[in-house]
């Protein structure tokens, strides 16, 4: 593995053994699909454009899957604009972490025994491996999407960041901890990395044509998706840092291996030749842009706390409990103390919700395979 010293329980080239399993992370994402559901003209476009003629079947797959609610939406969005230009069949692919729930997925792709999507022509698999490895042959697909997986780092750049849990920093408005200019650096150097070694793989594996969409949590030059959501985390795990439950030793080794990009930085290792994928891909769409939160619009129509503070911290749990489980030493109760540290976090929210307000910025790219 290689998480620079990380706890294990991760695969080689990962940070995070994946989401909440048992249906959690499908219950929680309905964010993520508002994100996603941005950039649908994006994915007709790659349908409308896919490179289909020839014998074989047309090969469809989705990095990062989970367990398979947002990406079931998407392929069948594709399959409506792809199935009535071509007789050949269509394979989907859906592909996570070998740690990721695939019985949950495998029942989402056949509900009640038969096949989700609808159609003898369309046929389903799963692959699991990280999105940083070569997962499928040469020249053998036609359209890689990715949607917010790619956020989370193959590896961590450094073995402490003592002074909050993500690299991005506290928000301006909550300035609740530090983190280093060297530090930051050396996260956003990782994250381009990333997207260099993730198009290089995808490269290899789309047919000449093929389409690439990468969208995924970011910033801008006004707000970040880490802003409030981490605050109120790392607010909540030095509660029980004070209390003597956490260790500061733990707490500083302890961070979240994601990265908000912008939409330069995104794009970067497209266009430039310092991260091993320049002049593979060409760029057809980016976007930049903020999604309306579907628990924050509940909370402004209702105002009802409660399900307010549950709703947003069931949706980050699912994303961040695995990589805080892990971070902890491996006692009789650390299960029951993760627990504890999303109920603080529930309570500080109700006490002080204006403390952690949340907006979602996203950043998207759509590419085509050189060749």
């Amino acid at each position: 593995m290689s998480t620079s010293g990380d706890n294990t329980g991760f695969s080689a080239h990962s940070t995070t053994s994946g989401m909440v399993g048992g249906g959690f992370y499908n219950a929680n994402s309905s964010p993520q699909w508002k994100a996603i559901e941005a950039v649908l003209p994006f994915l007709d476009q790659a349908a409308q454009g896919l490179p289909v003629t020839g014998s074989g079947p047309v090969c469809l797959a989705d990095f990062g899957c989970s367990e398979g609610r947002n990406s079931i939406e998407v392929m069948q969005r594709v399959l409506a604009s792809l199935l009535p230009r071509t007789d050949r069949p269509v394979q989907t692919i859906h592909s996570d972490l070998p740690t990721n729930d695939f019985s949950k997925l495998f029942l989402n792709l056949r509900p009640e025994g038969r096949p989700v999507f609808d159609c003898n022509r369309v046929f389903s698999a799963a692959v699991g491996g990280s999105m940083y490895d070569q997962l499928l042959p040469d020249r053998s697909l036609h359209l890689a999407t990715t949607f917010n997986a790619i956020g989370f780092l193959s590896r961590r750049p450094v073995e402490a960041l003592p002074g909050y849990i993500i690299p991005n920093g506290p928000s301006k408005e909550r300035g609740n901890g530090f983190v280093a200019d060297d530090d930051r650096s050396a996260f956003a150097e990782q994250a381009k990395q990333d997207v260099g070694v993730f198009l290089q793989r995808r490269a290899r594996e789309l047919v000449p044509g093929g389409k690439l969409l990468v969208q995924v949590f970011g910033a801008n030059e006004a707000a970040s998706t880490c802003d409030g959501l981490y605050d109120l985390l790392n607010d909540a795990v030095l509660v029980h840092v004070d209390q003597g439950e956490i260790s500061r030793e733990t707490y500083e080794r302890y961070y979240q291996p994601v990265y908000m990009r912008t939409l330069d930085e995104l794009i970067a290792p497209v266009t430039e030749d310092s991260h091993g994928a320049g002049g593979l891909f060409e760029i057809e769409e980016t976007k930049s842009y903020e999604i309306a939160v579907p628990f924050n619009e509940r909370f402004r129509s209702d105002g009802d706390l409660d399900r307010y503070a549950t709703d947003y911290v069931n949706f980050f749990r699912a994303f961040t409990q695995t990589v805080l489980t892990n971070a902890l030493p491996e006692t009789p109760d650390r299960d029951t103390l993760v627990n504890r540290v999303y109920e603080k976090a529930v309570d500080l929210l109700k006490a002080n919700p204006e403390r952690y307000p949340f907006r979602y910025i996203a950043i998207a790219m759509l590419l085509t395979r050189r060749g």
